[in-house]
C-alpha cells in the first residue's frame, strides 16, 4: 500500500525526538556517573547525610558554689517520655518494641503522670493515624524524675522510652536568688537549625553564661531505616568540654541565717521592699545578700521584682551618708567636734530654703557637732558643707567616694546613683541624703574606707573559677584597693563617731547594740517622693529606713547595710525594730560563727564548740561526747568508725548547729524535720542524688530510715514550712513524744 507523505513526514519528526530525548537522558545519566552530583549536591554527601545520624553530646553546665563549696546551682537529670509506634521497629526482637495496645497503655500511664487516660491515648491515637515513627506527650511528659522515669521503666511498657535532659537546679531554693539569678532552656539558632540550650537569663547565671556553658560534642553513625548501627557505621565521637564552676564569696551560713530573718520580717511587717547586704570589711567580698520580694529560681513565675535593688535601684538614702560628710570635714582639717552650734533650723541665705532638724526643726538648743552626729541633726551637716567644707570640695570628696559612678561589682545590671548639684539646695541637702540618689552597693563601697583606714574596697562576688575536668584553678579574685578618699587618722575619728550613734548618750542607733561586739553606725530614715506628684509622702510608714553598721567597731571585720521600705508598724513601733532584727541576728550570730573574738567582757550568752578529731574514730563513742557537749548529732549507719562528718577537726561551731556523722555501714536516718540545709549535708557527704520539693522542713523521704545507702542512690524529700501539715501522714508510728522533739528542733532552726 502506497505510503502517506505525511506519514513518513511524523514517523521521521519522532525518531528524531526519540532520538534527541535518548541523547539528552543518556547525556544525563552519563553527566551524573561521571560527576557524582545533581543541581549541585553530592549523590555521595546526600546518601551519606540520609544514612548518618547525628546527636549533640550536650556538655554540663559548670556549678555555682557558694566559698565554702556548698552547691548553689547545678545541671540536674530529668527524662523525657516518648512512645514508639512503627510495627518494623519490633521485626528483628522476639518482644515488641512498639506500642501494641495504646488503650491499654494510656490506661497504665495514666495514674503514674496524675493525668486523664486521654491525655495520653490522644497522642497515640494520632500518631498512627498519621503514620508517625514516634511521639511525645508534651508537658505531661517532660521533666519526669529520676523516680518516676523508674517506676514506669519497671513496668516495662512496650514503646514507652525515655531520653535524659537537664534542667538547671537550685537546691536551696529561694536563697541568694538575686545573686544566682537563674538559667532556663532555650530555643537558639545554629548553622544547622535550632537546638534548645540552657542560657543564663539573671544573676551570675547571666554574667558567667559564656563561662558556664562550656562546648557541646556530637556523636555520628551510620545507621539503617530503623535507626540501627551498620555493622560499619563509620562512627565519630566528638567530646564535649564542660563548663568551668564558680565560686562565689557568698557564705552559706551567713546567707542562710540573712534569709530566715528577711523572711521574719516580711512575714510581720508586710514592707514594699528590704535590701540586705554583709560584706568582708578588711577583702570587699560580699559574705551575703539578699532582697525583698524575692523568687524561687526553681519556679521563677509571677516574679514581683526581677531587679536585684541592692545594685540596680538608686534611692534617695536618707542620713546614712552624713558618716561621708563628717568624713570630708575632718579630712579638710575644718571640723572641731566640740564647737557649738544652733540647733533647729538653718538657712544659708534668703535665696536658700530653710533646713530643719528632723525633730519637726525644733532642734535641741545649741549642741556640739559631735553631738549633732549622735542626733542625726540636717542643721549641723548642712552648715558643715556651706560654712566649713565648701560645696565644691564637698562635691570632690563625693567623686571620691565613688557616688557618681557604678562600683564595677561583679554583677549584671549595676546602675549607679546621680548626684543632684546645680542649685545651693540641692548642694546641700546631698549631704544629708536628699535629692541625690545612691545604691545600697555605692554606700557599702563608701563604708570601706571607714572602716579599712582610708583604703576603699571594690566589692565583688565571685571568688574563684575552678575548672570542672580537672579542678584546677584558673581565675582566683582578690581584694581590690580602688582609691583612698581620708586618711587612716580620719577613718579612725570617724569609727568613734558611728560608735557614739549607737552607745552614745544621745545616739539614734541605741538599739543595734549587741551583746558580745561593740557596734558603731548610722541610722538613715528617707523620705519618698510622692509619685503622683512634687514633694513626698507624708505620715509614719512612708519612708524608707535604713542602718549602714559594722563591728567590732575598734577594727571592723563585718559591715551591714540593712533597708526597709513602708513597713506596716505598731502604734509603739519605729522603723528601727526591724531593721534592728536583721541586723542584730545577722551581725553578731556572723561574728561568732567567723571566730571573731567578742569585745564586750563577761557574756556568756553563745559558746561555741571546737570539733574534735572525728575521722577514724569510734562511732558510738565521738557521738556520745558531742552530745553532752549540748551538740545535735545524726549518726548515719550502724558501723563502728567514721568515715566522714559534715563538720571538721578544729572547726567552731554553735549549739543549734547539727553534727552528721557519717560511718562505715552507712543506712538512711530518719531526716523527717530537717531543715534543707542539713539535707543538702547528707547528700554531699554520701554523694546522693537529691530530688526536693517545696520550702521548710522535711515532711517526707522516699527512702526508709534504716536502709542501706550508697552513692548515687536517689533521694526525693518533701519539705513544708513549720505551720503546714503534710497531705498525709507518712509515719503514723511516730510518737508524740518525737513530735514535740522535731517541733522544739525546727523552732531551733529558724532562729
Amino acid at each position: 500500500m502506497k505510503k502517506n507523505k505525511t506519514t513518513h513526514l511524523m514517523a521521521g519528526i519522532y525518531i528524531i525526538i526519540f532520538v534527541a530525548v535518548f541523547l539528552v537522558l543518556t547525556g544525563r545519566f552519563m553527566y551524573i556517573q561521571a560527576t557524582g552530583e545533581i543541581d549541585g549536591v553530592s549523590l555521595d554527601e546526600w546518601a551519606e547525610q540520609k544514612r548518618t545520624s547525628s546527636y549533640t553530646l550536650s556538655a554540663e553546665r559548670g556549678k555555682i558554689f557558694d566559698k565554702n563549696g556548698m552547691t548553689l546551682a547545678y545541671d540536674r537529670p530529668t527524662y523525657r517520655m516518648y512512645a514508639i509506634l512503627d510495627e518494623a521497629y519490633s521485626d528483628k526482637s522476639e518482644e515488641p518494641l512498639h506500642v501494641e495496645d495504646p488503650q491499654k497503655t494510656a490506661e497504665t500511664l495514666a495514674p503514674l503522670l496524675d493525668v486523664e487516660v486521654s491525655e495520653i491515648l490522644d497522642p497515640l491515637k494520632r500518631g498512627i493515624e498519621n503514620g508517625r515513627f514516634q511521639v511525645e506527650f508534651g508537658k505531661i511528659g517532660k521533666e519526669l524524675s529520676q523516680q518516676k522515669k523508674d517506676e514506669i521503666s519497671e513496668l516495662d511498657i512496650p514503646g514507652i522510652n525515655f531520653e535524659e535532659e537537664s534542667i538547671r537546679y537550685y537546691p536551696n531554693g529561694m536563697f541568694a536568688s538575686h545573686i544566682i539569678g537563674f538559667a532556663r532552656e532555650t530555643e537558639i539558632e545554629t548553622d544547622d537549625g535550632y537546638k534548645n540550650e540552657i542560657i543564663g537569663i539573671a544573676g551570675m547565671e547571666n554574667e558567667m553564661n559564656d563561662l558556664l556553658s562550656g562546648t557541646d560534642g556530637f556523636i555520628s553513625y551510620q545507621r539503617d531505616r530503623y535507626n540501627k548501627k551498620l555493622l560499619d557505621p563509620n562512627e565519630i565521637i566528638q567530646l564535649p568540654e564542660d563548663g568551668d564552676d564558680v565560686y562565689l564569696t557568698i557564705d552559706q551560713k551567713i546567707q542562710t541565717l540573712l534569709e530566715d530573718v528577711l523572711s521574719q520580717v516580711d512575714e510581720n511587717y508586710n514592707p514594699k521592699k528590704m535590701n540586705a547586704i554583709v560584706m568582708d570589711a578588711k577583702t570587699g567580698q560580699v559574705l551575703a545578700m539578699s532582697s525583698r520580694p524575692s523568687y524561687d529560681p526553681n519556679n521563677p513565675e509571677n516574679v514581683e521584682n526581677w531587679y536585684n535593688d541592692v545594685i540596680s535601684t538608686p534611692f534617695e538614702p536618707g542620713s546614712t551618708v552624713k558618716m561621708f560628710t563628717w568624713a570630708a570635714a575632718i579630712e579638710e582639717g575644718v571640723y572641731n567636734g566640740s564647737e557649738g552650734f544652733q540647733s533647729g533650723s538653718y538657712q544659708p541665705n534668703e535665696q536658700v530654703k530653710k533646713i530643719h532638724d528632723h525633730n519637726g526643726g525644733e532642734g535641741w538648743g545649741v549642741i556640739s557637732y559631735d553631738e549633732g552626729f549622735q542626733r542625726s541633726s540636717n542643721v549641723a551637716t548642712a552648715k558643715l558643707v556651706w560654712e566649713k567644707i565648701g560645696t565644691d570640695t564637698f562635691l570632690e570628696y563625693l567623686h571620691a567616694f565613688g557616688f557618681h559612678e557604678k562600683t564595677g561589682i561583679d554583677l549584671p545590671g549595676e546602675v549607679a546613683g546621680q548626684i543632684l548639684y546645680n542649685w545651693p539646695l540641692e548642694k546641700i541637702t546631698t549631704s544629708f541624703g536628699q535629692g541625690s540618689t545612691t545604691t545600697p552597693i555605692q554606700q557599702m563601697k563608701a563604708a570601706t574606707a571607714i572602716a579599712n583606714d582610708g583604703k576603699m574596697l571594690q566589692p565583688y562576688v565571685i571568688d574563684k573559677i575552678v575548672d570542672s575536668t580537672n579542678g584546677k584553678v584558673i581565675e582566683q579574685k582578690s581584694p581590690n584597693v580602688v582609691g583612698e578618699p581620708i586618711s587612716a587618722e580620719t577613718a579612725d575619728q570617724v569609727l568613734k563617731l558611728l560608735e557614739s550613734v549607737v552607745n552614745g548618750e544621745n545616739g539614734t542607733g541605741k538599739i543595734y547594740q549587741l551583746d558580745d561586739y561593740t557596734v558603731g553606725g548610722k541610722t538613715g530614715t528617707a523620705e519618698i517622693p510622692n509619685p503622683d506628684g512634687g514633694g513626698y509622702l507624708t505620715g509614719k510608714e512612708n519612708y524608707v529606713f535604713s542602718f549602714l553598721g559594722m563591728a567590732p567597731i575598734e577594727d571592723p571585720e563585718l559591715i551591714m547595710y540593712v533597708s526597709i521600705q513602708q513597713p506596716e508598724l505598731e502604734p509603739t513601733e519605729t522603723g528601727s525594730v526591724p531593721l534592728s532584727f536583721v541586723f542584730n541576728n545577722v551581725v553578731e550570730n556572723s561574728l561568732h560563727y567567723l571566730n571573731i573574738d567578742p569585745d564586750i567582757e563577761g557574756n556568756d550568752r553563745i559558746q561555741q564548740i571546737t570539733v574534735p578529731k572525728l575521722i577514724g574514730e569510734n562511732a558510738t563513742e565521738s557521738e556520745d561526747m558531742l552530745v553532752k557537749q549540748g551538740l545535735k548529732v545524726s549518726l548515719v549507719g550502724d558501723g563502728e568508725e567514721i568515715v566522714a562528718a559534715s563538720v571538721t577537726e578544729g572547726e567552731a561551731v554553735l549549739p543549734s548547729d547539727r553534727i552528721i556523722l557519717i560511718t562505715d555501714e552507712p543506712q538512711m536516718p530518719d531526716i523527717i524535720g530537717w531543715s534543707l540545709r542539713d539535707v543538702m549535708k547528707l547528700t554531699d557527704l554520701m554523694q546522693l542524688k537529691v530530688e526536693t520539693f517545696g520550702n521548710g522542713y522535711v515532711v517526707t523521704q522516699n527512702i526508709p530510715e534504716g536502709t542501706p545507702i550508697k552513692e548515687n542512690d536517689y533521694l526525693g524529700v518533701e519539705l513544708l514550712p513549720p505551720d503546714e501539715e503534710p497531705e498525709e501522714n507518712v509515719d503514723d508510728n511516730r510518737n508524740g513524744e518525737e513530735a514535740e522533739e522535731l517541733t522544739d528542733e525546727a523552732s531551733t532552726e529558724e532562729e
